[in-house]
């Protein structure tokens, strides 16, 4: 109402006005409570579905991406170094040194006598390990042509291994250009600089790639013995992870056993890479994670990485705390894990009887009812794959987890983060052959720069013989 419509109206009337106007406004903020109550209700509702912040521990995502959190203030920090009363170890002293200095008194500091002829006492031995100049040495092989005086015969003399008229760069040299560029992941720049400033090399990254081009035909002729093996094997491990080629998304699998690693790169991530690596063979156990082309494979038995379980069922734990199931199941698989490790401590009956109680258990645990839908969807796959959870109890030589082939890809993921895709596909299937014979040579206790110089022959220093 207008100020003028107002100064016209009576004392009573303005009352009624003002009490009207007061239980407008009463029942204005009785909607308005009602309208909060319901908001902050809904609020908690959606907040207690909300899932908890993914992490290492409840997904595959890597300790790398984990929010860490500050140390908290007036907290002591771990004191760095050995717990008290921590026996103490020392350097081993080297049988045969190679070289020995005798620290020997020649006069006397009181009287100037001469004490060179003394024998003296040894009173204290130490030992320095320190690396010699680095330093590469040029070789200049010289062929001479000659003619045979009794015949007419024109000949040459043939050169030894690793002195052939053909090579440019010795062995060593480089292997070692391939180590840092394999092993180290070194881009071209970086691994000219390393070979300047600690070999004293010069070379240019066209060298470099010509090295490479060559480590990396000669690696996949040697991969031809390593897939049949893996072909062979009556466990194989099998992992994938992502890999960039000439600006695409490709795959990178891995396939491990006791004696082989294999590793490939493909455009994709189907089924039809492990068919084309295993062939027409047939393996009595694949382990893997629950990837549908994992599945597929062709074996007897397949065995789920229980790590990839343990991690599912974590989320699920920090999803609905209350829910029993999900840290019911994880306890049984923590308790078959360990079983696994102590089957060698236990008698066989013994290890009969845990297992049968496992078995028992995890079959109670499946046929509780669910409300939660992450808790079904894993009680559904549990129960489809009921005889893949503990094949590992059954055979000494399945391991619960694919950690086997998870750790063999992670140098290839180091790679990938530091230099990035790979130029062509050729590049890729030189990297990956190489890291099949790294790999491989390693599980024979064959160390990564020796597997990688056993590829260039012998090496051209010290100069072999020539037959003279």
């Amino acid at each position: 109402m207008k100020q003028e419509e107002l100064e016209q109206l009576s004392k009573q009337e303005l009352v009624e006005l003002i009490l009207l106007q007061a239980a407008q406004l009463a029942e204005l903020r009785d909607a308005f409570l009602k309208l909060k109550a319901d908001y902050e209700a809904l609020k908690m509702k959606f907040d207690s579905n909300q899932k908890p912040p993914t992490s290492s521990k409840n997904s595959s995502q890597p300790p790398s991406k984990d929010q860490k959190s500050n140390q908290p203030k007036g907290k002591t920090r771990h004191r760095h170094g050995p717990p008290k009363g921590h026996e103490k170890h020392e350097r081993k002293l080297v049988a045969q040194p190679d070289e020995v200095v005798d620290l020997r008194v020649q006069s006397c500091c009181k009287c100037c006598a001469d004490l060179r002829a003394e024998e003296g006492r040894l009173v204290k031995v130490n030992q320095i390990t320190e690396l010699p100049e680095a330093k590469a040495q040029v070789i200049e092989v010289r062929q001479y042509e000659t003619t045979c005086s009794e015949c007419g015969q024109v000949q040459v003399e043939a050169p030894p291994n690793g002195l052939e008229m053909e090579r440019t760069f010795g062995a060593r040299l480089e292997a070692t250009v391939v180590y840092y560029r394999q092993e180290q992941h070194m881009s071209y720049q970086r691994t000219q600089l390393a070979l300047l400033n600690l070999q004293g090399v010069e070379i240019s990254q066209g060298g470099i790639d010509g090295i490479m081009q060559r480590a990396g035909d000669k690696a996949i002729q040697v991969v031809k013995p390593i897939e049949e093996t893996v072909r062979q094997s009556r466990v194989i491990h099998s992992d994938e992870t992502g890999s960039r080629v000439n600006g695409n998304n490709w795959w990178e699998w891995v396939f491990c056993t006791a004696t082989a690693v294999l590793h490939v790169i493909r455009f994709n991530r189907s089924e039809d890479v492990i068919k084309d690596v295993m062939a027409t063979c047939q393996t009595e156990v694949w382990v893997s994670d629950c990837y549908s082309a994992q599945l597929k494979a062709p074996t007897l038995q397949l065995q789920l990485c229980m790590a990839h379980q343990l991690r599912n069922l974590q989320a699920v734990i920090d999803t609905y705390p209350t829910l029993t199931w999900a840290r019911a199941m994880q306890v049984l698989f923590r308790y078959a894990i360990h079983l696994h490790h102590q089957r060698n401590q236990l008698s066989p009956d013994q290890f009969a009887t845990q297992l049968a109680r496992i078995e028992r258990h995890c079959d109670r645990l499946l046929q509780r009812a669910l409300e939660p839908p992450e808790a079904k969807r894993l009680k559904r796959r549990y129960l489809k794959h009921r005889h893949k959870l503990f094949v590992f109890l059954y055979r000494s030589d399945v391991e619960p987890t694919n950690n086997v082939a998870e750790r063999a890809l992670r140098p290839s993921v180091i790679h990938r983060k530091v230099l990035g895709c790979f130029r062509s596909e050729w590049g890729a299937n030189a990297f990956a052959a190489l890291a099949s014979v790294i790999d491989t040579a390693e599980l024979s206790g064959v160390r990564a720069f020796d597997a990688i110089q056993s590829l260039f022959g012998s090496p051209s220093l010290p100069i072999p013989l020539t037959g003279e």
